[in-house]
């Protein structure tokens, strides 16, 4: 359990053959992704969190405000929550501000200050006197998403918003949820079966399977831990945060700073002080025991071997500190036993590695 979460909840319920048996504690700010496969009980954790539906055993406190225990229910109409679901289900007959203020109609009095800061952030200002028919998906959805926040949540519930959008309507929308994220503190609860977009967008992580939690962390323990499902699976990577600390106008490379080391990443101009998510898949990883190896790849870097563990007959994970102390961040290998061996590689032994690619994934400013 993480010890200064701010929400807290236990759920136990059975629905047909599917028990659904959690105690969950998460922060009580940022994005926290559920995951894992079909039927494992994500959405019914949502219905639960919201109350729409009553698990026989339910406990549910979000910043110290007790929304359900033993002896006390508060129904779905009183829960300071916005909802956003798989479909954008606006009103046809409304233009797109008159569904942004349906949604902030449940105050007493429309904040209006937020009313331009959501449209801002949101980037709707140019369609507020159209109609749903004449928007595209992603344009729909982020009205939804819009007239959710205007409720005035104290949490909000994303059960995989972007599921029914293809995969350019997906790219359109995805600069708009990192901007809720950076500018908006406001406790997200994302459910998600394309692990892209929660590498993308979650801070923290929580793995379920068949109504049970498998492990529940910030995103880049549960990445970087042997022991779980996502370092072994076959494009399993790790999500770092870097820093520009310079950038290289003549060969379009930013220089970025992160613990334990430096990465170079071809991109376009950055300045200094940027802050982004970076990703690094094992599959893009390469050990070695000699600094300075004349090489194509821009990254060797020093490092330590933490832990390993075989995956197959022939491959194992290795997992990575970046820098010969002990506080770098994590990466992983994807190496094969016979390289192993014949490297005469053990844990806690210092190393170097070679990173042939690092992707940016957001811009965290």
């Amino acid at each position: 359990m993480i010890s200064n979460a701010k929400i807290i909840c236990q759920f136990k319920t059975t629905l047909g053959n599917f028990d659904l048996d959690i105690i969950l504690n998460i922060p009580g700010d940022g994005v926290t992704a559920l995951y894992g496969p079909t039927g494992c009980g994500k959405t019914t954790i949502l219905r639960c969190i919201s109350g729409l539906h009553r698990a026989s055993i339910g406990h549910f406190v979000i910043n110290e405000e007790v929304w359900q225990d033993k002896h006390y229910f508060r129904p779905t109409y009183e829960r300071a929550v916005g909802y956003v679901f798989q479909e954008a289900s606006l009103f046809p007959h409304l233009n797109v501000r008159g569904n942004l203020l349906y949604g902030a109609r449940r105050n007493a009095k429309v904040d209006y200050a937020k009313f331009e800061q959501i449209i801002d952030l949101l980037g709707l200002e140019r369609y507020l006197d159209q109609f749903p028919n004449s928007l595209s998906g992603g344009e729909q959805q982020r009205v939804s998403i819009g007239r959710a926040l205007l409720s005035n949540p104290k949490l909000l519930l994303m059960d995989e918003p972007l599921s029914a959008l293809d995969k350019s309507k997906k790219l359109e929308i995805m600069p708009f949820l990192d901007k809720l994220h950076a500018a908006l503190r406001l406790p997200i609860v994302y459910v998600s079966h394309d692990l892209d977009e929660i590498e993308q967008l979650a801070d923290h992580l929580v793995l379920i399977d068949q109504g049970k939690i498998i492990a529940s962390d910030i995103l880049h323990n549960i990445q970087s831990n042997p022991s779980l499902p996502l370092a072994a699976s076959h494009n399993s990577a790790v999500s770092i945060d870097g820093v520009v600390e310079s950038y290289d106008t003549n060969y379009g490379i930013a220089r970025f700073a992160v613990e334990g080391g430096f990465l170079n990443i071809p991109t376009n101009p950055m300045n200094r002080g940027a802050r982004h998510r970076l990703k690094i898949y094992a599959s893009d990883v390469s050990l070695s025991l000699e600094n300075g190896m004349k090489s194509t790849i821009e990254n060797l870097i020093p490092a330590i071997i933490m832990d390993c563990q075989s995956i197959n007959v022939s491959q194992m994970i290795v997992v990575l500190n970046l820098g010969h102390e002990l506080n770098g961040s994590k990466v992983l290998a994807r190496v094969t036993r016979r390289s192993w061996d014949r490297l005469g590689l053990a844990l806690s032994q210092a190393i170097y590695i070679q990173i042939k690619a690092v992707s940016l994934v957001r811009n965290k400013e």
